[in-house]
């Protein structure tokens, strides 16, 4: 049956289809290792931030750069599912592609607001920084600058639960997304100072 079904698609079709379908899956499992403490993030093209600063769409909170395999993969969700819903209603193909791609972007505007909702829920709990952060493991979420030339971000685990907070680095290098961290120090509320695991001394 599902045979008959894919071999009557069209190529164009068979390829959204296939596309979508990895794109929902890859976004579940994103969703589940996110929600269990996992980092399912990682850049898309780490080095790419256009703003020079790590600054995301309008600089939502200062914080979740526009441009992470997160997104991509949600915007492709977005994009997929509304042109494969929409193909019979929509009869004209260029109105198709915009309405998808609108339906795509706010798809990953939406769900950047989320995450941030969600990491300012945890972050106004009540675990205290300052006693709590310093010594903390984590990832690199967003690319570090070298020598506090700027702020990255990272997520560390805090108490069992998996919390999000700029940072900076002293380190010669940048700390790329992916690279695991121990925090240092506190330099803010929000901002901690990390390095290296590898590089890290006792």
């Amino acid at each position: 049956m599902i045979a008959i079904w894919w071999a009557e698609l069209s190529p164009v079709m068979r390829i959204l289809w296939a596309v979508t379908l990895s794109a929902s899956l890859i976004f579940i499992i994103q969703s589940i290792l996110t929600f269990v403490g996992a980092d399912a993030d990682s850049s898309f093209d780490t080095d790419v931030d256009l703003s020079g600063d790590g600054s995301d769409l309008s600089n939502i909170d200062g914080g979740s750069n526009l441009y992470t395999f997160r997104n991509f993969v949600n915007f492709i969700l977005g994009f997929g599912w509304s042109a494969i819903l929409l193909q019979n209603s929509i009869a004209s193909v260029p109105l198709l592609i915009l309405v998808s791609v609108i339906v795509g972007i706010a798809l990953v505007v939406a769900v950047m607001y989320l995450f941030k909702w969600l990491a300012s829920m945890q972050q106004s709990g009540n675990i205290d920084v300052n006693k709590s952060a310093k010594g903390c493991e984590g990832t690199v979420y967003l690319t570090i600058p070298a020598a506090r030339a700027g702020e990255g971000k990272v997520q560390i685990s805090i108490n069992g639960a998996v919390r999000e907070y700029d940072a900076v680095t002293e380190s010669d290098s940048a700390l790329k997304s992916g690279t695991p961290i121990r925090v240092v120090d506190v330099v803010n509320a929000s901002t901690l100072l990390v390095e290296e695991t590898n590089s890290y001394t006792i």
